[in-house]
């Protein structure tokens, strides 16, 4: 019998029951159903034994079960909507990153020290709301101040992750953004002048939304979750194992995002 997973999505955003692994399920998850037929997926694992009265868990002995042939269940949703809110951090363990072909990338738990030289950083957020935002707060500081409910604009728990901002990190007016694929780049430079002179807030919306999905190739340091309680930090791979160890999915991933 066919071990029984949950899985918190964040792209788009439900608790799932499966009968496959994480790496079967986000194959599945990306290319292999109707529901979700483009782009990458993200998903944590969830401890099996969380319960909560939340969510309807009997379904899952009524319906995350074998097919008569003996192929495994898929999915079974038990909840599209509020999920990444109603699950502790504690309950989560690996972070699985898809590609928009099928490629799944795990994630660890990692212990977590901010970068005293870093100045300026750039997020991109994935769940709840997807916006791309430059801030001057490193990503601990940054958590905590978008889920502070004293804030007129916040959400009670926020998945993000950092990407790369080259010499703007330190000279948005002049330094170099050769390397840099994002759109709008004077907007950005803009954006992380006024930051770097602390004009207003901390943080400053630069996207609305990042149409082009997630931007693996750009990723920084790795991917955070955290509210006001608690917060978790999940390494990126670095280069030298990406092109060695993960040369599969990074190749996929490399062809995904801002072109």
């Amino acid at each position: 019998m066919a071990d029984k997973h949950l899985y918190l999505s964040l792209i788009p955003q439900a608790l799932i029951a499966s009968m496959l692994t994480p790496e079967e399920f986000g194959s599945y998850y990306a290319v292999g159903t109707k529901v979700h037929i483009q782009g990458e997926a993200m998903f944590f694992e969830v401890d099996p034994s969380f319960r909560s009265d939340d969510f309807p868990f009997h379904l899952i002995d009524e319906r995350c079960v074998a097919k008569p042939d003996g192929t495994p269940k898929n999915s079974v949703y038990l909840s599209i909507y509020r999920v990444l809110s109603r699950i502790p951090i504690s309950a989560l363990g690996n972070l699985y990153l898809v590609t928009s072909d099928g490629k799944t990338l795990a994630l660890e738990r990692a212990d977590y020290q901010p970068d005293p030289a870093a100045h300026l950083h750039l997020y991109q957020e994935f769940c709840p709301i997807t916006p791309m935002v430059a801030s001057s707060l490193e990503p601990h500081e940054f958590s905590n101040f978008i889920t502070n409910p004293a804030n007129p604009v916040h959400v009670p728990r926020l998945v993000f992750s950092q990407l790369q901002l080259g010499e703007l990190a330190d000279d948005p007016e002049q330094g170099s953004a050769r390397d840099l694929p994002y759109n709008n780049l004077e907007h950005l430079r803009d954006v992380l002048g006024e930051l770097k002179n602390n004009q207003g807030k901390p943080s400053k919306l630069v996207l609305k939304q990042v149409h082009e999905g997630v931007i693996y190739r750009m990723v920084q340091g790795g991917f955070y979750i955290g509210d006001q309680h608690d917060f978790a930090f999940y390494r990126f791979p670095d280069r030298t194992a990406l092109d060695n160890q993960y040369r599969g999915w990074w190749r996929s991933a490399q062809v995904t995002g801002l072109a």
